[in-house]
C-alpha cells in the first residue's frame, strides 16, 4: 500500500542524502578539503574534543560549515514557502515572490544598505530588521489593497495586487540604488543573491525562522490539500479559509523576509523544487511539504557549489546560477505537464 505521508524510512534516506551533499560542499571549493580531514574536524568541533590544528580546521568551521548550513537552511524555507503557495493559491506559478513579499524585503534590505542603516554590535542588523519589517509591511499593504478590491481575499486577486507591488517595489529599488554611490557595486552583488558573507548566528536564525514558520506550515497541511479542490470545496469541509489563508501568508512573509535578508534575492528556489517534490511525491502535502524541504536544501547546496567552483577563484552570485538552472528546469517541467495533459 502507498503510504500518504513521510515514512520513518523516507525521512532517513532523504536526510542521508542531504549529509552527504553536505559534505561535498564542504570538501570542495577554491581549495579542496579531504572528506576525512572535514569529518574529523567536524566531528571533534560538535563533541568539543581538542583539534589537531591541521591547515584546513580554519577553512572548514570558520567559512564553509556557516556558509553550507545558511544555505541549506534557505534552500529548504523558501522551497517549503513555495510549496505552500502553489498549494494555496492553486497556482503552479506561486511562490513567496508572488506575493510581493521578497520585492518588499528586498526594498527594505536595499535601503538599509544604500543609506547604511545598522545595528550596534550586530553586523547587518540593520539590513537583516530592514528586510523583515519591510516585508511585513508589503503583505499588509497587499493584504489591505486586496480585501478592498474583494472582500472574499480571493486567490487572483492577491496575486494581481502582488505582481503589481512587485513592479512598484523594483522600481523604488532603482531609485534607491541610484542614490548609493560608491555602495552600488556591493548592494547589486546583494540583490542577485549571496551567502558568501554567512555565519553561526545567520545560521541560528534561520534555524529558528524556519523551525518555528515550517512548524505553522506543516500543521495546515491537511488544509492545503482541501485547497487544491477549490476554496469554496475546502469551505464546505470545515476549513476556515480565511484564517488559514491569512495564517499561512504571514508565516510564509516572515520566512521569506529572514532568508532575504541574510542571503539576498535567490530566484526560482520557491518555484522549481516543488514541482520537483511534486513529481517524485505526488501532490499530497503530506508528503510534498517534507519533499521540499529536502529538495530545497539540495537545489540550492549544489547551486552554491558551482557558483563557488565553475570559475574558480572567481565566485558567482548563487542567484545567478539558480536563475539559469531554474529557468531551463521550469521550461522542462512546463512542456512535460503539458504533453501528459494533452
Amino acid at each position: 500500500m502507498k503510504h500518504d505521508r513521510f515514512t520513518g524510512r523516507e525521512y532517513l534516506l532523504c536526510s542521508l542524502l542531504l549529509m552527504g551533499v553536505l559534505l561535498l560542499c564542504v570538501c570542495v571549493g577554491s581549495v579542496n578539503v579531504p572528506l576525512g580531514d572535514t569529518v574529523r574536524v567536524i566531528w571533534n568541533a560538535v563533541w568539543g574534543k581538542p583539534q589537531d590544528g591541521g591547515a584546513y580546521q580554519s577553512i572548514i568551521l570558520s567559512v564553509r560549515l556557516p556558509r553550507v548550513l545558511c544555505v541549506a537552511l534557505s534552500g529548504a524555507s523558501l522551497s517549503l514557502c513555495g510549496a505552500a503557495m502553489q498549494g494555496l493559491l492553486r497556482n503552479p506559478l506561486a511562490d513567496g515572490s508572488t506575493l510581493g513579499v521578497s520585492a518588499g524585503a528586498s526594498l527594505g534590505a536595499v535601503i538599509a544598505l544604500a543609506f547604511g542603516v545598522a545595528l550596534p554590535g550586530i553586523p547587518y542588523g540593520g539590513t537583516m530588521v530592514m528586510a523583515m519589517l519591510f516585508a511585513f509591511g508589503s503583505l499588509l499593504l497587499i493584504l489591505t489593497l486586496a480585501y478592498a478590491l474583494d472582500r472574499s481575499l480571493a486567490t487572483h486577486s492577491i496575486i494581481l495586487i502582488g505582481v503589481i507591488f512587485s513592479m512598484f517595489a523594483s522600481s523604488l529599488m532603482s531609485l534607491v540604488i541610484s542614490f548609493a554611490g560608491e555602495k552600488i557595486k556591493s548592494i547589486t552583488f546583494w540583490t542577485m543573491g549571496s551567502l558568501s558573507g554567512s555565519n553561526y548566528p545567520y545560521a541560528a536564525i534561520l534555524s529558528a525562522a524556519l523551525l518555528l514558520c515550517g512548524a505553522v506550515i506543516l500543521r495546515h497541511r491537511e488544509e492545503l490539500n482541501a485547497f487544491a479542490v477549490g476554496e469554496e470545496n475546502a469551505r464546505h469541509v470545515g476549513v476556515n479559509v480565511r484564517r488559514v489563508k491569512l495564517t499561512i501568508l504571514i508565516t510564509v512573509s516572515v520566512l521569506i523576509g529572514v532568508c532575504v535578508s541574510i542571503g539576498g534575492t535567490i530566484a526560482f528556489v520557491g518555484l522549481v523544487t516543488p514541482h520537483m517534490a511534486r513529481m517524485l511525491v505526488g501532490p499530497n502535502h503530506r508528503k510534498l511539504l517534507p519533499a521540499s524541504l529536502f529538495s530545497g536544501a539540495i537545489f540550492l547546496l549544489l547551486a552554491d557549489l558551482i557558483a563557488r567552483t565553475i570559475l574558480r577563484p572567481i565566485e558567482l552570485s548563487i542567484g545567478v546560477v539558480t536563475s539559469l538552472v531554474g529557468a531551463v528546469a521550469f521550461v522542462m517541467i512546463f512542456y512535460r505537464s503539458r504533453k501528459e495533459g494533452a
